[in-house]
Formats: structure tokens, C-alpha cells, sequence
């Protein structure tokens, strides 16, 4: 596991759709932006890529540009660790978010702030000061030594904690020391303004308590992306290999074992193009919380899975007409009970993901509808961090 893709380029098929914000800064860029149709059939504006590198992508999160991600492709197994490094990116960008908005609300709390807003009743700090960047920037001109001074303070007793810890092999402490380096160096400007503002005032301990409790919650959070990794690379693949062996009854009618025909690679081959030719293709999207200004959903991910079809229009009015009747739904484990392929590894992968949820406070939620006129099946996970 790790808090960034060790690939230098990704080379996946990604639509990026961006927020009003992200739109806003294209078009003041004058970047040229496309509308295209999601797998829902809904038409958005973003950009797309073939490839990509990482940190930009990381960046746009970051910046709030993005609201969701799309891939979709007809086989997924030879782009196994692209995808497994997109979601572990994606879902490490949600937390480093959130982490910064609870340290501010931890901040704000702290006996610190309240008692600076009540002698200072013309300079608040609250949920709502906002003072811009470039202001932000003068105020910590000169104040790198003091940022370096409270960066260590912060981390001193987690790296001790990390160093010391036998259960950990070499390069799991390695990874833990630079994931705890990689939160801090995800703060927004306010709260490292903050954090230097107060730096060694009387109280500053109870800051340094708040800010090295939620480092350590949202480290121990960060396992969570592994399990989601291998839930959703799970999941397309036994909807890709649904697809396959669909294709392989009709063009090979008459063998009985389509199993082994999926994975002999030249029959694989013709299969995959004939997926192409039809356009029947699995969809992953990762939709990013709500926003900014969306109180209480900022820290929310969902993920979604289609096994679309040429008769994927019908699935849209039944989603949109809510016509139960056409309509199967229940949760993950329900549907991997039911005797579906792949079922004893999914149904790891899912009692793991599960298990490290309800440990690490994160709401986790499955559903799974199918639609009988078209095999249709669409699998959500829904996480709140």
C-alpha cells in the first residue's frame, strides 16, 4: 500500500468531469473543454486522457476542479495495477481533504482560538474567515524556520511511534514515515497559517494534540484504500469476464467449457474485439463527494460499476421511472451469496473491507440492482470518510 501511484504515467481511458469551479478556471485558461455521455447517459463537461501522470491528476482534486472519474474498457486484466494505483490515488485525494477539514475544525475548537477571537473580536477565526491566498502568502513570508519547527513537533513522537513499533517490516515503516509527511504536506495555507500563528503560545499543546490524533486516525483510514483497490479490480473483473463468456457462447456455440476459452489468449483476443464491435464495455466511476459548499458530503465517495449494453437506454428509464418491477436490488454480500462467480475471493476482499470500515469509522454502504429485461447489473460502493 502506498499514499501515491508509483507510476510515473497512468494509461487508462479517463473521462475527468470537472466542478463549477474547475470549469470556471479551464475557461480562464482557455482550455478547450468536451461534453460527453457517462455511463448513466448523462451529458457533462470535463476533459478526457489517455494517459496521465499522477500528481496532476492528484492536483485537480486537490483544487476542488474535479467532481468525478470515469474509465470504461472491455477487459480489464492486462491494465490490473493502472487501475488498482487510479483508485488508491482517488480515494488517498478524498482523505487528504477531509484531513484538512477536520484539522481546521480541530483547530477552531482549541482553547487557543476561542480565547484569541474573544480579545480579538475584529479578527476572527471561524468556519467562516476566509481570507484570500496571496494574503495568507505575505503574512507567512519569513516563517519557513517556524513551519519546519512545528512540522517537527508534529510528527516527532508518530515517527518515534512508527521506528519503534516491531510489528512493522522496514518498508512498512517506510511507507507509514512518508504517509504521515504526505498528509501534513496536504494542509491548506489557513491551517498551517494558523498552526504558525500559535506556534509556542501558551495552549499550543492542546493544538499539537488535536492535530497528531487526527494524523493518526486518518493514517490508520489510509489501509482502507488497499481493500477498496482490490474490491473494485474484483468486481470488474468478474463483469468483464460475464461479458466474455457471453461472447464466447455465441461465437464458439457448442463447447460447453467457455471458461477455458476466455483464457486462451488468441480466443481472448477475438473476443475482446468482438466487446469493442458491440460497445458492451464496463464502466467504473468515482464520484467526489458534493462539493465544497456541500455541508456534511465533502468527505463521500461512491463508486459505481456498470456492465453496459447496447440496451443501456432502458436501464436509464428504469433507474429514472423507478419501475421496481424490472428491478432486483440488494447488498453486495447478498448478491456474491447467491452463487455468483468469483464469489469466495469477492466475499474476502469485501468481509476485509467491511471489517476496516466499521473500525475506522467510515460508513460503508453496498447495494447492487439488476435489471432482468437486460442482465443488467450496477454495483454501488458508497464510503463516507
Amino acid at each position: 500500500m502506498c499514499a501515491s501511484s508509483k507510476k510515473e504515467i497512468l494509461q487508462l481511458p479517463l473521462k475527468v468531469i470537472l466542478t463549477e469551479e474547475g470549469v470556471s478556471q479551464f475557461i480562464r485558461q482557455k482550455k478547450r473543454l468536451l461534453r460527453f455521455k457517462l455511463a448513466d447517459n448523462v451529458e457533462e463537461s470535463g476533459i478526457k486522457f489517455t494517459e496521465f501522470t499522477p500528481s496532476s491528476l492528484q492536483q485537480m482534486m486537490h483544487l476542488d476542479y474535479v467532481s468525478k472519474l470515469e474509465i470504461s474498457m472491455p477487459e480489464f486484466g492486462s491494465s490490473r495495477q493502472e487501475i488498482m494505483d487510479l483508485s488508491k490515488l482517488i480515494v488517498f485525494s478524498v482523505l487528504y481533504k477531509q484531513f484538512d477539514r477536520q484539522i481546521l475544525t480541530a483547530l477552531l475548537e482549541t482553547n487557543c482560538i476561542r480565547h484569541h477571537n474573544r480579545a480579538n473580536p475584529a479578527q476572527l477565526l471561524d468556519e467562516k474567515t476566509q481570507i484570500p491566498d496571496n494574503i495568507l502568502r505575505s503574512r507567512m513570508v519569513g516563517k519557513a524556520a517556524v513551519i519546519n519547527q512545528a512540522r517537527e513537533k508534529i510528527l516527532e513522537p508518530i515517527w518515534d511511534s512508527i521506528v519503534n513499533n516491531d510489528e512493522l517490516s522496514p518498508e512498512e515503516k517506510n511507507i507509514n514515515l512518508l504517509m504521515a509527511e504526505k498528509f501534513l504536506n496536504r494542509l491548506s495555507l489557513f491551517n498551517w497559517y494558523i498552526i504558525v500563528k500559535f506556534f509556542k503560545t501558551d495552549g499550543f499543546d492542546e493544538m499539537l494534540s488535536s492535530i497528531r490524533s487526527t494524523l493518526h486516525d486518518f493514517m490508520d483510514k489510509s489501509k482502507i484504500a488497499e481493500y477498496i483497490s482490490l474490491m473494485v479490480m474484483e468486481l470488474a473483473l468478474n463483469s468483464e469476464n460475464t461479458n466474455m463468456k457471453k461472447v464466447a457462447r455465441v461465437l464458439y456455440r457448442g463447447l460447453d467449457d467457455v471458461d477455458t476459452l476466455i483464457f486462451d489468449p488468441d480466443i481472448r483476443s477475438k473476443i475482446i474485439q468482438e466487446l469493442e464491435k458491440k460497445h458492451e464495455f464496463v464502466f467504473i466511476s468515482w464520484k467526489l463527494g458534493g462539493g465544497s459548499t456541500s455541508i456534511g458530503k465533502q468527505g463521500r465517495l461512491q463508486i459505481t460499476l456498470y456492465n453496459k449494453n447496447d440496451e443501456f437506454q432502458e436501464f436509464k428509464e428504469n433507474v429514472e421511472g423507478k419501475k421496481s418491477a424490472n428491478l432486483n436490488k440488494k447488498s453486495l454480500i447478498d448478491f456474491y451469496r447467491e452463487g455468483q462467480e468469483g464469489a469466495d475471493l469477492g466475499l474476502y476482499y469485501l468481509s476485509y473491507l467491511d471489517e476496516a470500515c466499521k473500525k475506522e469509522n467510515v460508513k460503508f454502504e453496498s447495494l447492487v440492482n439488476q435489471f432482468a429485461s437486460n442482465d443488467l447489473t450496477v454495483i454501488s460502493l458508497t464510503f463516507n470518510f
